[in-house]
């Protein structure tokens, strides 16, 4: 009997041990049965892919052909591709010059003239030259320096290079107003965002004030229709707008304990860095008549005089700045950039399904990726229409690893679960990207869910479990 007690204490002391030599792909596929038959589920497409980057060999896949919404996570393929066809020192400019001559008291009959190059981070606040201060007082000694005292003329921005076209297809309603909706323009400011700032009301249902947005917008009708939401309701405010309108509309509620600056897209990016760069030069002494685009200029049939001198050349931060910011905070704006980027280096039509198209091809020809399987029509995934499957992108994330970029691309990722990977998510859409070592196995992989039920949190901890197994 004392024989039979010891056999099974050492038993148990060892299975441990013995889970633990267990192969990576039976761990994974006892934990996916038990993942995959949660209620949570019930309704939900579902799919893994790990792959050893070091053979390409696959470890685990569970429906890996399946086309999925990949909400962020598309963010890994975007750059990826812009790391290979633009490469890490890639760089946008922007220039100011003007049109018309200045006469001996340095009056500027004719134009200043802002020549949008795509730059993403034109006003942007993460890197300090984009910085709109720093951008301002440039252009406005700039202008100073070339005997400019006086514009008997216009500020004018030429967004012309994306076209008028500034949303992505298949964009929804309900997010193209608010800050992570922003469109990208060829002549981008500050990220195309503004702040709105907010005060509860004393009670539930009642109306929230607007206390001031930053900066100020006078030549904005904004109607504010938020309401006082329950304590611990936190943000459910949505600005709705289109391009180019000057009226946007606020709606839903306010939590009344809450204290949080919401941010809103601006509809004419182009226009308000026009404004902004007048305001500035009228401050430093040198009045301006007006400000307008070159698509204003187009739609009322006027003509526009390109600059005959540059008198400033602005260079943005390198494709391996932009995309460290790109992955680390998801910025949509950015990944709609990029797509353009990449179809402007390949010569192609300057336009998001241009864009997408270069994308899907390009890895098509380089690892043999069946087009199919990347049905791209944006470049950030905030699209709900966007489809890639686990396979492919767990392909391309094992690719990068051999890429003299990689440094770069891997530090771009976020950590979450203690793993250095890309989450994503929109309307009940969870998903994870990334890497891992596994007992000295180098690891890429991808695991989206569509269409889950329930708390997001519960989900979210749920693919964790499953995704320790890497560790």
């Amino acid at each position: 009997m004392k024989k039979k007690l010891l056999k099974t204490c050492l038993l148990l002391h060892m299975l441990p041990a013995v889970l633990v030599a267990q192969p990576l792909a039976t761990r994974l596929s006892a934990a996916w049965q038990k993942f995959e038959a949660d209620p949570q589920l019930k309704y939900a497409s579902i799919s893994l892919t790990v792959l050893n980057t070091n053979t390409g060999e696959t470890v685990f896949t569970k429906n890996g052909n399946t086309g999925l919404a990949p909400a962020s996570t598309l963010k890994t393929i975007v750059s990826a591709t812009a790391f290979h066809v633009l490469g890490p020192g890639f760089t946008y400019q922007t220039t100011l010059g003007y049109s018309g001559s200045i006469d001996g008291k340095g009056t500027l009959t004719g134009d200043v003239i802002i020549t949008g190059g795509g730059d993403p981070t034109l006003g942007s606040w993460r890197y300090t030259a984009s910085r709109e201060q720093a951008i301002l007082k440039r252009w406005t000694e700039a202008i100073r320096s070339a005997g400019i005292k006086k514009i008997a003329g216009r500020i004018i921005s030429d967004d012309r290079l994306f076209g008028t076209q500034t949303l992505p297809p298949g964009w929804i309603w309900q997010d193209i107003g608010n800050y992570y909706g922003a469109g990208p323009a060829s002549l981008t400011w500050r990220e195309n965002q503004f702040d709105l700032v907010f005060s509860p009301g004393s009670k539930v249902g009642s109306p929230v004030s607007l206390v001031k947005t930053d900066p100020k917008f006078p030549y904005l009708t904004i109607v504010n229709e938020v309401i006082t939401g329950p304590a611990g309701s936190g943000d459910n405010v949505y600005a709705y707008s289109s391009p180019y309108t000057n009226i946007i509309y606020l709606r839903g509620s306010y939590g009344i304990d809450l204290k949080k600056v919401i941010s809103a897209s601006v509809p004419d990016p182009a226009l308000e860095a026009a404004g902004r760069l007048m305001d500035t030069l009228s401050l430093a002494g040198i009045p301006v008549q007006s400000v307008t685009t070159a698509r204003i200029l187009s739609m009322e049939k006027k003509s526009f005089v390109p600059p005959a001198r540059l008198v400033d050349t602005y260079t943005s931060p390198t494709l391996a700045q932009i995309i460290y910011w790109y992955n680390q905070k998801s910025i949509n704006l950015y990944g709609e950039h990029l797509v353009k980027a990449i179809a402007q280096q390949l010569g192609k039509e300057i336009t998001t399904p241009a864009g997408a198209s270069a994308v899907v091809a390009f890895w098509n020809t380089k690892l043999g990726i069946d087009k199919n399987a990347l049905n791209m029509i944006d470049g950030s995934g905030l699209s709900p229409g966007t489809r890639v499957t686990t396979t492919a992108m767990a392909q391309i994330l094992a690719s990068a690893k051999k890429e003299p970029w990689f440094a770069s691309y891997f530090e771009s990722l976020p950590t979450y679960n203690n793993m250095k990977m890309k989450s994503g998510s929109i309307n009940d859409v969870l998903a994870y990207a990334g890497y891992e070592t596994n007992n000295g196995t180098p690891l890429a992989f991808s695991f989206i869910i569509n269409n889950y039920n329930g708390s997001s949190a519960a989900v979210k901890q749920k693919m964790f479990n499953v995704l320790d197994l890497l560790k």
